[in-house]
């Protein structure tokens, strides 16, 4: 299944996450909140960001929420991520209606179950999913750091499939018997932490970076766009925005983009 759609209006690239067209790079919000939250948020959107991260375990949905009441974008143009974390089992409908009522929305764009509930894989809960997104309560589903054997499990049980699966990527947690798996299943495959779990001195990344007049932090963003693995990143400083959402316009050559995945010290294990 090809998830890949036209660039949004703002050039930067989208997948289809449930028939909703979620832009690649993305705005994340952990650990901020209150004002800063509010202000990082703002500064965002200004830069050109779309995406908005958050969850109910980041404490931070109301202040994301005074963002969006704020900006002059429509609330159409935006794409709002946020999760339900696995100890609301059993409270799903209410822990999904005090997010909408923090952020201010009629509906998310994506409602992420956290992490796989006791490691198990919530099968109770993504038919709650399932149903809010009947509801038009959200738009997508999916989940954040499942194998693929858990995946697997919610579509025996359910017949639906996540739309996004949001895990730690990076260069050494590159796995492409996992992409590729998440692609047989029309799953977008989402990285969260993509720099957190990456040597930037690595001698690779840096003879790239040189080569391309760019930081190794660059480089990182923009192989994972090549990927077309969707990324979620967070500064609090509008320099520092403005050149992560920059790698969407930076491709790497094949070359480079194959030595990066060289990288990799993840185990099939997922």
């Amino acid at each position: 299944m090809d998830t890949t759609l036209p660039p949004g209006a703002d050039g930067v690239p989208t997948a289809d996450a449930g028939g909703r067209a979620m832009p690649l790079i993305g705005f994340g919000t952990h650990p901020m909140r209150g004002d800063q939250a509010t202000e990082a948020v703002l500064t965002a959107l200004s830069v050109g960001y779309r995406l908005v991260d958050t969850a109910t375990r980041y404490r931070n949905e109301a202040a994301v929420g005074a963002a969006l009441a704020a900006t002059d974008l429509p609330r159409s143009d935006l794409f709002v991520t946020t999760k339900m974390p696995p100890d609301q089992v059993g409270r799903e409908r209410l822990t999904l209606e005090r997010s909408l009522a923090a952020l201010g929305c009629d509906y998310l764009d994506l409602w992420l179950i956290h992490w796989p509930p006791g490691g198990y894989p919530g099968v109770t809960s993504w038919r709650e999913f399932v149903r809010a997104r009947e509801e038009g309560l959200v738009r997508a589903i999916g989940v954040s750091n499942y194998s693929v054997a858990l995946i697997d499990a919610l579509h025996e049980e359910t017949g639906v499939y996540p739309a996004v699966n949001q895990v730690q990527w990076g260069p050494g947690d590159h796995d492409p018997d996992f992409a590729e798996a998440m692609r047989r299943r029309g799953v977008v495959l989402s990285a969260h932490s993509p720099l957190r779990s990456t040597d930037l001195d690595h001698p690779v990344l840096v003879d790239i970076a040189r080569r391309y007049d760019r930081s190794a932090r660059d480089i990182v963003l923009a192989w994972n766009l090549c990927h077309r693995v969707a990324v979620t990143v967070k500064s609090a400083h509008r320099d520092r925005m403005e050149r992560n959402l920059s790698a969407v316009g930076l491709t790497l050559s094949p070359a480079d983009v194959e030595a990066i995945d060289g990288l990799s010290t993840a185990v099939t294990a997922r």
